[in-house]
C-alpha cells in the first residue's frame, strides 16, 4: 500500500511540474533571438540564451522553478545580460519548429544549454544550466564568464 501511495504522489508531482503553467516564458525573458541581439547592441549588454524543454525536460523544469523564474535572478542577471529563452515545447509544435534552426546553428547537444554571447553576437561560452542549480551559483558563474570574455 505504501508503494502505491508513493507512486501516486510521485505521479501527481510530475504532472504538476510538466503542466502548461510552467510552459510560459518567465517574466523578464524574451523569446526572439534576433531582437535580443539588437537590444544588446543598443544597451551594450551581453546575451544569455537558454535552450530549454520546459514541458518535458526535468533539469529544465527544475532550473526554471529554482532559478530562471525568480525575480532575484532576473533582476541581477538582466543588469548585464539580455535574457532569451528558446523553448522546445512538446505541447507547442510551432514554437519548437521556430526554435529548431537555432539549436542546429549553435550545435546544441542537450538541454538545458546556456550560451553567452557578446553584444556583437559572438559566443564566448556555453554550459549546461543544471550545473549551477541555485541562483547564487548561476549568477557567480555568468559573472565570471563575463569577466573572462575580454581575455580571449
Amino acid at each position: 500500500m505504501k508503494a502505491i501511495t508513493w507512486l501516486a504522489s510521485a505521479a501527481v508531482g510530475v504532472a504538476a511540474l510538466t503542466s502548461t503553467a510552467f510552459a510560459t516564458t518567465p517574466e523578464g525573458w524574451i523569446t526572439d533571438l534576433e531582437k535580443a541581439f539588437e537590444k544588446a547592441k543598443a544597451e551594450k549588454k551581453s546575451v544569455l540564451v537558454e535552450f530549454t524543454g520546459s514541458d518535458w525536460c526535468p533539469p529544465c523544469i527544475a532550473m526554471r522553478k529554482n532559478v530562471f523564474s525568480k525575480k532575484e535572478f532576473v533582476d541581477a542577471a538582466s543588469k548585464k545580460y539580455i535574457l532569451v529563452e528558446l523553448d522546445f515545447l512538446n505541447g507547442d509544435p510551432a514554437l519548437k519548429e521556430k526554435n529548431t534552426p537555432y539549436a542546429a546553428k549553435y550545435l546544441v547537444e542537450g538541454f538545458p544549454t546556456v550560451i553567452l554571447f557578446s553584444e556583437e553576437g559572438k559566443e564566448f561560452t556555453r554550459f549546461f544550466a543544471s550545473e549551477y542549480p541555485k541562483i547564487d551559483l548561476f549568477l557567480e558563474h555568468i559573472t565570471k564568464a563575463l569577466d573572462k570574455k575580454g581575455l580571449d
